[in-house]
């Protein structure tokens, strides 16, 4: 991309905490975004076309939205669902209608004991008192009186014992009937949400990407691939979370309160009425505190996925980053991401916790009002005992279900949040859509093109016109090349003819006909490009080359014929020959990226891919710029043969590959300065000319002027080279099939090491020391957790102190008849206690969340902090693994913490409530009614063990299904990285049927843990009721045999239900404990993990004096992944301090590999590696790149100014500004800063996309230079530069060079002509080695790669 491709800043970056994590205290004031129209300063028609580009309206989702791609299907079975749903949460209301013909039963048959007497301590239940005293007689208890009509227990008289237990069997019958409906309801519910949820979920993730891909370039200069990665993964799971059985739950929990509001009207509408001003206060609460939560959660999320943009750019440059010592520095900007995340996360916890607060007040509220009103109503004859309680328990339930949706409401504003950010994307239409089915196809294209003046602005950079009235005729069929200094615009024409962006003006014709007018598929399947960076996807080798066919008319053909297609490419791009020697061929992976192949080996694949279509018009945008000399002389005659009779534009530095070209257009500063042949040009000695005279070799300068016969050389050195490349071919073969044994032993060492890993993976760790680990993570904040867990104390003891309250209040109505004014006074007193207990909670549950909330926050940023860090600890084999792609990476960030922060907050409030609630209401049941008490906490061991094994299945569950999403969320992350080839290569819908294969798969393996966890919930849930069953029928014994009176059966029975429920509560989060889990081991296995190359380390001596001197000495190396295949065979090499030396040979043949030896990124095979006589291995990792500075051959620059990454090579980070510029005077890269608006306070976009590719790179020398390295490196350093730009950085890399050692890699053999040795490189070995007199003179390989490199002009 081109130089004026910089955005201006889009908001505020806040203000980090500079001492993350260590300091409790620390506060962090975050500056809000400042928005204004960038484009007003412009005319309104062109500030139109770059708005469009660019704007994104963020829209708001509600809670109905989120089931937006629900079809039929799914809206029938989450209808059933949710039918179950209900059905299962009216059945607590049921057992209150129940429970108070219990209680109505239990109550009369005490009443008619003298209260007194009953509990007086010599009472005893004999056949004396029964048949006496107390009124059993023939008088009262006869046939007549039986078989009346009244109501048999309105009878004065003392009621019958059998029928009384008759009475019991039967009510408790309809307890086990209710609860075997619960099984079966909650069941269903369980399982259909849970499924639906992850189907809908995929189809969102699906959307979303197919959303993504249509969106126009100008989208992704704001948004960068790492924060649609944080969307696809850790917001697609917020969103499942939202949408699974939560929803269930929940919809139980609402009928739970309708119906019991319901049955509290028909049983008493004057007492349900009083108590419903209780649940209207609940309910306004609600409303405030989920729309200031949404707000918060909304506004956390955007704060990370900046940060999740950061974290994915550095996981991608990891080799610069270790190399240049910043993995601190840029953990600290991470971090001041984070702490955005934190700020809004802890506000939307202490909204929950004001919720939560205002539910507890209202449910205890609701008790006190019941029973300051009941005994008017009792004595007044319009009310039972029972009904009250009916009445009370149906509202009060209802109350309580609403405090059980409240930890699950934060999953429903989490998801209405993460939702808005992705359907902003997927609703959001696109400037450019390439789903767009509307447009003209041109019937026999022939590809004449014309740009009529053009003016154009990238959208991101609104104050710099790039092209200005720019006119060009492009003729059909014939090859034109754009030459000139970076930033001229040569790269924007390109955009404009594959029309990634829109012009403001004037218009791009192709056969007279306006692009805009055609079909935009069709047209880019037409065309085919290979840019500057070569970009290859995640696969095997021929499927890179066969991605080409997309959209084309062969994209049909058989299996065999497109074979052939791609075969007679990779000749054409003269990739066959490496391809075969790969260990398997066509089908070798080549890695995220293409990173186990060298810069060459995948410029060559991309080249394949762009010629097996045969397009009409082919754009090769500095296509062989990567490629060592032989290469490209070859692959350069393939593209001229395919480039006859087809319009090709190409861009290009290297003016070597462009002389045949049938017009050369010469541009500077997006004008054109002249335009001609190679011959024309240079006979008009213009700026042509001396962009060729600044790219000619010394050797053939002198060679030219003194007539030598160069012409019989090039001759012998053609024919000598096709011998070669034979011999290679063949030699390569043999390779391959001798080393088979070799092979054989690299994958027992492999095998090795990965049944390592296995062992260690299956070994696991116990839960004990998971909570011990997690635990000294939240050290910091242990005080926080003593005050939440003494206000959960406090929590869990209010339930045993509510059954101690209703035992006693309920008795206190007995007295209606016989004491009213003790009545009055013992439910007064009680509705007294339930007051103070509700504002008692108010304050301890609003703490207690806010606490945790404050734990979970200032935790998950920790994680994520000490995650990023422990990521870049790892040495560069770690991220040369198949499971550690950038996308995976950037999804554990996301995700663990978010995984463990679903287990604090709300969520461990109440499972801390939940633990105590258990413990204090078996411990008070058994000390009121041990008996009763001991039968009933029996039951509840069943309870948790069926909440365990379900917690059980769903962690080892989750295992399986992390690597899924870490696949799909690599792969998404991997098209959005390379959208520009994505929608070029016209792959849109192949990428989305990929990715639909890979989710339908995952939601195949999901169903069979859904069903084990709905079924083993659902168990968990019936034995609330099944419990109550057996308190009832055995509590109901020891009342008819007079133990216990109703006082010690309510106390002891409230105890063990609430205790009962909240076991079953606890693990109803059974879900978010096994994601927990499962991140708490992930998280714990890499911060176990010391890598073999440790940046961490402090052992190891400190190099003293460098002078500079590397020595190999016998080197054998092959990287770690791939251990059959040797690079390096007993290289010796010797590099004195202060020389210049020179690595130059075939792509794959070493040279970068010996580089990456050098600043020790792995540890040779065999062999040393010294520095000034010393093994390096032996030096401390971080002394010892100290005094190195690499320059790769893909620059790497991260989001932030230009001050910021050239100041990131220095390691003061106060370094004063004057360096800085004089390091960027030398790179040649100051005037250009100086022009821009802002100057080096601009930003340069995610990936440094804002800037062209010699800009970057120029950027990326200042930051090496600024280092003042003893040694430097340079991979490729000037590869992406132009002729005058290289010309003028060479010079200052040759300044920089004096005095330090340099060692440099290159295909362009003009930048190393002046070195004081050049090593010649081929099949891991050296094959020559001298200056470049010296081995021009010999006649050997590199004169070879000369000969090959030279313009024909100069022979």
């Amino acid at each position: 991309m081109v130089d004026e491709k910089i955005s201006e800043k889009t908001s505020a970056v806040a203000p980090r905490d500079t001492s993350p994590l260590l300091n409790k205290g620390t506060s962090t004031t975050v500056s809000a975004p400042t928005i204004s129209d960038e484009f007003s300063s412009l005319p309104p028609s062109e500030a139109e076309i770059l708005r469009e580009q660019v704007q994104h309206t963020e829209k708001s989702a509600s809670f109905i939205s989120l089931f937006r791609y629900a079809d039929s299907y799914d809206k029938l079975l989450l209808l059933v669902g949710g039918l179950a749903s209900l059905a299962e949460g009216c059945m607590r209301p049921l057992m209150t209608i129940v429970f108070g013909q219990v209680t109505d039963l239990f109550s009369n048959y005490t009443r008619y004991v003298p209260y007194e007497d009953f509990y007086s301590p010599g009472f005893n239940y004999t056949e004396t008192l029964y048949n006496g005293t107390y009124g059993y007689n023939e008088t009262y208890y006869n046939k007549t009186m039986y078989n009346t009509t009244e109501s048999y227990f309105d009878m004065t008289g003392y009621p019958d014992p059998n029928y009384f237990q008759q009475e019991v069997n039967r009510l408790t019958v309809y307890f086990v009937i209710i609860g075997i409906a619960d099984v079966a309801l909650s069941y269903l519910s369980t399982y259909l949400f849970i499924d639906r949820g992850e189907v809908l979920s995929a189809r969102i993730r699906e959307k979303y990407l197919e959303a993504t891909l249509r969106q126009n370039i100008g989208y992704f200069d704001k948004v960068g691939s790492g924060e649609i990665t944080s969307r696809i993964s850790a917001d697609a799971i917020l969103i499942q979370e939202g949408i699974s059985e939560k929803v269930g739950y929940c919809i139980a929990n609402f009928a739970t309160l309708i119906a019991g509001f319901i049955v509290g009207m028909v049983r008493s509408y004057k007492l349900a009425l009083i108590l419903s001003s209780m649940l209207i206060m609940m309910m306004v609460s609600f409303a405030i505190g989920s729309q200031k939560m949404k707000r918060a959660i909304r506004r956390s999320l955007s704060g990370y996925s900046v940060g999740g943009t950061l974290a994915e750019e550095v996981l991608a440059s990891v080799r610069n980053v270790q190399a240049f010592g910043i993995q601190e520095r840029l953990a600290l900007r991470y971090d001041g991401h984070l702490v955005v995340t934190e700020k809004y996360g802890l506000r939307a916890g202490i909204c929950l916790g004001v919720m939560s607060g205002f539910l507890w007040l209202g449910i205890f509220g609701a008790d006190a009002i019941a029973f300051f009103a009941a005994p008017m109503y009792i004595l007044q004859g319009e009310l039972t005992t029972g009904v009250v309680v009916t009445v009370l328990l149906t509202i009060t339930h209802g109350a309580f279900a609403m405090s059980h949706i409240a930890p699950h409401f934060k999953a429903f504003t989490s998801a209405t949040a993460a939702a808005s950010k992705i359907y902003s994307t997927i609703d959001r239409v696109s400037a450019i859509d390439s789903k767009d089915t509307s447009g003209d196809k041109i019937e026999n294209l022939s590809g004449e093109i014309e740009l009529k003046d053009i003016k154009f602005i990238y959208p991101s950079r609104p104050n710099v016109v790039v092209l200005d009235e720019f006119s060009l005729k492009i003729p059909a069929g014939k090859t034109v090349a754009l030459v000139g200094a970076s930033g001229s615009g040569k790269s924007t024409i390109v955009g404009l003819i594959e029309r990634f962006y829109k012009p403001v003006k004037g218009q791009v014709t192709v056969d007279g006909r306006d692009v805009t007018s055609l079909n935009l598929r069709w047209w880019r399947s037409n065309i085919s490009l290979v840019s500057q960076e070569p970009t290859l996807f995640s696969t095997t080798v021929y499927e890179n080359v066969e991605q080409g066919l997309i959209g084309s008319p062969y994209e049909n053909l058989s299996a065999v014929e497109k074979r052939e297609l791609v075969i007679e490419a990779c000749k054409q791009a003269n990739a066959l020959s490496f391809i075969e020697a790969l260990p398997d061929g066509f089908n070798t992976r080549v890695g995220e990226r293409g990173f186990l192949l060298s810069g060459g080996q995948k410029q060559r694949i991309a080249i394949a891919r762009a010629v097996v279509s045969n397009p009409k018009i082919l754009l090769l945008d500095e296509a062989t710029s990567a490629l060592d000399t032989k290469s490209e002389g070859i692959v350069q005659e393939a593209l001229d043969r395919a480039a006859k009779n087809r319009t090709t534009i190409v861009v290009a530095h290297r003016l070597s590959t462009i002389k045949d070209a049938d017009m050369i257009v010469v541009m500077k500063k997006g004008e054109i300065i002249e335009t001609g042949t190679h011959s024309a040009l240079l006979a008009k000695k213009g700026e042509y000319y001396d962009l060729v005279q600044s790219q000619k070799i010394e050797k053939e300068k002198k060679a030219a002027f003194s007539g030598e016969d160069t012409g019989s050389a090039s001759s012998e050195t053609s024919s000598t080279l096709n011998e070669k490349l034979e011999d290679e071919e063949i030699l390569e073969k043999v390779k391959t099939k001798a080393s088979v044994k070799v092979r054989d032993l690299g994958s027992d060492v492999e095998d090795v090491e990965v049944h390592a890993t296995e062992v260690a993976d299956e070994s696991g760790y116990a839960i004990r020391d998971l909570v011990k680990f997690i635990g000294r993570l939240a050290q910091p904040e242990n005080t926080y957790i003593y005050l939440g867990v003494f206000c959960s104390v406090i929590q869990g003891l209010s339930y045993p102190a509510l059954g101690e309250f209703y035992g006693h209040a309920i008795q206190g109505l007995q007295f209606v008849f016989t004491d009213p004014s003790r009545m009055y006074s013992e439910t007064y007193t009680y509705a007294g206690l339930f007051i103070f207990l509700a504002f008692l909670l108010f304050a301890v549950t609003t703490s207690a969340i806010s606490l945790y909330s404050y734990v979970a926050q200032r935790l998950t940023r920790r994680v994520r902090y000490e995650m990023f860090r422990h990521y870049l600890r790892q040495d560069i084999a770690f991220y040369d693994r198949d499971e550690n792609t950038t996308g995976t990476l950037t999804m554990s960030l996301a995700s663990e913490a978010q995984a463990i922060d679903g287990l604090s907050g709300a969520t461990f409030g109440q499972i801390m409530n939940s633990v105590f609630n258990v413990i204090s209401s078996a411990i008070l049941s058994i000390i009121v009614a041990w008996n009763l008490g001991l039968v009933c906490v029996a039951c509840v061991p069943l309870m948790v063990l069926s909440g365990f094994f379900r917690f059980w299945v769903i962690a080892k569950f989750e295992e399986t299904v992390r690597k899924s999403h870490e696949s799909s969320a690599s792969y998404a992350c991997e098209a959005a990285s390379a959208i520009r080839t994505v929608i070029s290569l016209t792959r849109e819908d192949d990428v989305c049927e990929h990715y639909h294969g890979v989710l339908h798969e995952q939601t195949l393996k999901s169903r069979v843990a859904s069903r084990k966890s709905a079924i083993l919930y659902a168990v968990a849930q019936g034995m609330q009721y099944f419990i109550t069953a057996l308190a009832f029928w055995y509590g109901g014994n020891l009342i008819r045999i007079r133990q216990y009176g109703l006082l010690e059966f309510y106390i002891a029975y409230m105890a063990v239900i609430f205790g009962a429920q909240g076991a079953g509560i606890v693990f109803s989060f059974a879900s978010d404990m096994g994601k927990a889990r499962l991140a708490a081991i992930n998280v714990k296995k890499l911060f176990d993990r010391v890598p073999e190359i440790d940046s961490w380390s402090t052992e190891g001596s400190k190099p003293e004096n460098v002078q500079g001197n590397i020595d190999f000495k016998d080197v054998v190396f092959r990287y770690p992944t791939r251990p059959q295949v040797p690079v390096l065979n007993s290289l010796n090499l010797s590099i004195k301090a202060g020389q210049y030396v020179a690595l130059v040979g075939a792509s794959g043949c070493g040279k970068s590999t010996t580089i990456g030896l050098v600043e020790s990124f792995y540890r040779v095979s065999g062999g040393q590696v010294q520095l000034d006589g010393v093994d390096i291995r032996n030096f401390n990792i971080n002394d010892y790149r100290s005094h190195i500075a690499l320059v790769s051959q893909e620059p790497t620059l991260y989001a932030g100014t230009i001050r910021d990454n050239v100041k990131l090579g220095s390691p003061d980070e106060n370094i004063s500004d004057d360096i800085m510029i004089a390091v960027c005077k030398q790179a040649n890269i100051h005037d250009f800063i100086m022009s821009l608006p802002d100057g080096y306070d601009t930003l340069v976009g995610s990936k440094g996309t804002l800037l062209s590719g010699g800009q970057k790179q120029r950027v990326a020398i200042a930051r090496a230079l600024i280092r003042q390295p003893k040694i430097l490196l340079l991979d490729e350093a000037t590869s992406a530069l132009d002729s005058e730009s290289e010309k003028v950085v060479q010079a200052a890399l040759d300044e920089a060079a004096k005095g330090r050692t340099t060692i440099a890699v290159a295909h362009r053999l003009s930048t190393i002509q002046n070195a004081d040795v050049i090593f010649v490189f081929d099949q891991g070995v050296i094959v020559e080695q001298g200056t470049h007199q010296e081995l021009l003179g010999k006649r050997g390989k590199y004169y070879e790669l000369v000969q090959m490199q030279a313009l024909e002009e100069m022979h």
